[in-house]
C-alpha cells in the first residue's frame, strides 16, 4: 500500500510540475518551454516513429510539432492535459506526412530508440506491436506504452471512447496472434 501512495504522490507531483511548467510556458518562459519538451522527447519520439517508421520523418513531425505547440501554448485552457495536446499535435503532423506521402508505410523493424533503456522483453514487444495494423497499433501504443486513459486516446485520436475500446480489443487480439505465431513454445496452454 505504502508503495502505491508513493507511485502516486510522485504522479501527482509529476502532474503538478507539469501544470507549472505549462503555464510559465504560455506567460512567455522560454526555458519552462524546452524543460517541457526535454520532458516530452521519448514519448514524441515513440509515437512519430511507430506512426511514420523513419527517422528522417520523425524528426520532422517532432519538429513541426514543438513549434506548432510553441506557437499555440497560450491556447491551451487546462495545463493538466498538456500530455494529451502535445500528442494530438504531433499525430495530426504525422498524419499530414502520411499524407502527403500518398501512401502507408511499409512494417518495418523498430529502429533503436536513441538513449531509451529498453529490455529484450519491450525491444519485443515494440517490434511486434509495429506488425499491426495503424488502427490497432497507435491505440495500443498510447494505452499501454505512453498510458494514457481510454478516455484521453479517444480525445487525441478524436474518436469515440467505445470506438477506442473495440480497438484496444481487436489490438490485443492480434498482438497475441502474432506473438504465438513467433513464439511457438510459448503457445502451450493459451487459446488464441
Amino acid at each position: 500500500m505504502k508503495n502505491r501512495i508513493k507511485l502516486l504522490d510522485s504522479k501527482t507531483r509529476g502532474s503538478a510540475k507539469v501544470t507549472n511548467l505549462v503555464k510559465k510556458a504560455q506567460s512567455g518562459d522560454k526555458e519552462a518551454f524546452i524543460t517541457l519538451m526535454e520532458e516530452h522527447k521519448q514519448t514524441l519520439y515513440k509515437i512519430a516513429i511507430s506512426m511514420l517508421k523513419n527517422d528522417a520523418d520523425a524528426a520532422d513531425a517532432i519538429q513541426d510539432t514543438v513549434l506548432s505547440s510553441y506557437e499555440n501554448i497560450k491556447g491551451l485552457r487546462e495545463p493538466k492535459y498538456f500530455k494529451t495536446w502535445l500528442t494530438r499535435i504531433l499525430i495530426n503532423h504525422c498524419n499530414r506526412i502520411l499524407k502527403e506521402r500518398g501512401k502507408m508505410v511499409p512494417i518495418e523493424e523498430h529502429p533503436e530508440l536513441e538513449g531509451a533503456q529498453v529490455d529484450t522483453s519491450g525491444r519485443e514487444f515494440l517490434k511486434l506491436l509495429n506488425k499491426l495494423e495503424e488502427q490497432y497499433r497507435i491505440v495500443l501504443l498510447l494505452y499501454y506504452v505512453e498510458g494514457f486513459s481510454i478516455k484521453e486516446i479517444g480525445a487525441i485520436l478524436d474518436m469515440n471512447e467505445n470506438t477506442v475500446k473495440t480497438r484496444l480489443s481487436r489490438g490485443r487480439i492480434c498482438f497475441k496472434k502474432l506473438y504465438l505465431k513467433e513464439n511457438p513454445s510459448s503457445a502451450y496452454g493459451m487459446e488464441v
